[in-house]
């Protein structure tokens, strides 16, 4: 839960600098420093990857889990879950309460939905590892500041639903610890760190647009497999 504390921290922490100080920063400023994370979370994600003791698992996790995650349509429901709660709560009307939901949902829909949050939970919560969680604080940190900015306090207020949102997966994380064997600890630590690296080429560096959601299964597949290849080898 360590990673939680952090990520909470992080958004409150910029929340607060971007109502004081966001407006001064300027976009060249943002860009180069969120660029600058891109190439820190590619190398990261290149480091957790070189734990595979196979790496044909971990292709064929990728390749099974995005063809589980294009025929559930993860990246399109995670997307579809944002739009319709930002119409749901935050709607078209003006003024102060408006603005405050607005702010509130944005962030919390961003925050929430993105995959770092479920694999850096599912890392913290299964390893004690809160690498990809702390990443995704200083990510977190930069936007909440330029969201606090424009969209004032109700950005600060998304900690809360980010929090119980990936404080419950890493506890659920934590509940599988005793059945999760190493090397399946090293494979779905390798699988999750090709995903950074799509994180850091698609998201951060905008390099090319990889639908990292759909992916997503990647991560409870490649378990899978070193448990089916273990039985076949006994």
């Amino acid at each position: 839960m360590t990673g939680n504390f952090i990520n909470v921290a992080a958004i409150l922490i910029g929340c607060a600098l971007g109502m004081l100080f966001g407006t001064r920063l300027s976009e060249n400023l943002k860009s180069t420093v969120i660029a600058g994370m891109g190439l820190f979370t590619g190398a990261v994600g290149l480091q957790m990857f070189l734990k595979t003791e196979n790496a044909l698992v971990v292709l064929g996790a990728l390749i099974l889990g995005a063809i589980l995650g294009e025929w559930w349509g993860v990246e399109d429901a995670l997307q579809g879950l944002g739009v319709w709660l930002e119409k749901r709560f935050a709607g078209n009307s003006d003024g102060g309460s408006s603005r405050f939901v607005r702010g509130f949902l944005t962030a919390t829909v961003l925050f929430c939905t993105g995959p770092m949050a479920v694999l850096g939970s599912i890392s913290d919560g299964l390893r004690g590892d809160y690498l990809t969680l702390s990443i995704k604080s200083v990510l977190d940190g930069i936007i909440s500041i330029a969201f606090a900015s424009t969209l004032g306090i109700g950005v600060a207020f998304s900690a809360i639903p980010v929090f119980i949102y990936q404080g419950s997966i890493s506890l659920l994380a934590a509940q599988l610890n005793a059945i999760v064997t190493t090397s399946m600890l090293n494979e779905m630590t390798a699988t999750g760190g090709v995903l950074l690296a799509g994180i850091a080429l698609s998201s951060l560096l905008e390099l090319k647009k990889i639908r990292v959601g759909n992916f997503l299964p990647s991560l409870v597949v490649a378990p899978l497999i070193v448990y089916l290849l273990s039985l076949i080898i006994k």
